[in-house]
């Protein structure tokens, strides 16, 4: 089995794109929720995290303290580094862990934000960026969450630029109205599934 990583800046479409691959029947594993629930089923991390912010970072009933957590490392570039170093080994935990789900997949995907920036790209066997354009992006983004501008730019300067993780990339899905995604999606589909020595039908 091929373990595939999927990626893409803030407004990219890069979920957008992993539920098409989930409809071509390709589990999808979505690193950003996986993080939520990896703090607080994963003991190791919730041990580390009370040790580094606090016992005060949960509750009595064992959930997060995520207003302490968020007024910690907001506008503190050190603490979110830190929160990021403990929260990523559980997610790759979370991953092995779920892959032995599907021993019959060509290949499984994983839908991560910070897969270049996390390392977590080495342990994938291929890579695929979701691109468009700044201001598209920036655009939809606004839509989206219901920011101001200047909000979306601020998260978009803090991700690796777009055009380094499309050096890094195995593929590239152009998501700019000027290409169809479901081809695009669909070629990488089949050279995959043919990489993993999967015959489509």
């Amino acid at each position: 089995m091929l373990k595939i990583g999927i990626t893409g800046n803030i407004g990219s479409g890069k979920t957008t794109a992993s539920r098409l691959f989930e409809i071509l029947g390709i589990p999808v594993f979505y690193s950003d929720a996986e993080a939520k629930k990896v703090m607080v089923n994963d003991h190791q991390l919730i041990n580390s995290i009370k040790e580094h912010f606090g016992t005060d970072a949960y509750f009595a009933d064992g959930s997060l303290n995520r207003k302490l957590i968020a007024g910690v490392v907001f506008n503190n570039e050190a603490e979110l580094h830190k929160l990021n170093a403990l929260v990523h080994p559980a997610v790759f935990r979370a991953f092995d862990q779920w892959v032995l789900q599907y021993p019959d997949a060509p290949y499984v995907l994983k839908e991560a934000a910070v897969l270049f920036e996390s390392g977590s790209y080495k342990d994938c066997d291929y890579t695929i960026v979701v691109t468009a354009p700044t201001d598209m992006r920036i655009a939809r983004v606004v839509q989206r969450d219901g920011i101001t501008n200047a909000e979306a730019q601020s998260r978009e300067a803090k991700q690796m630029p777009q055009d380094q993780k499309q050096q890094l990339a195995s593929y590239t899905i152009n998501n700019d109205n000027t290409q169809l995604v479901i081809p695009q999606a669909l070629a990488i589909h089949r050279e995959l599934s043919a990489h993993a020595g999967h015959i489509l039908t």
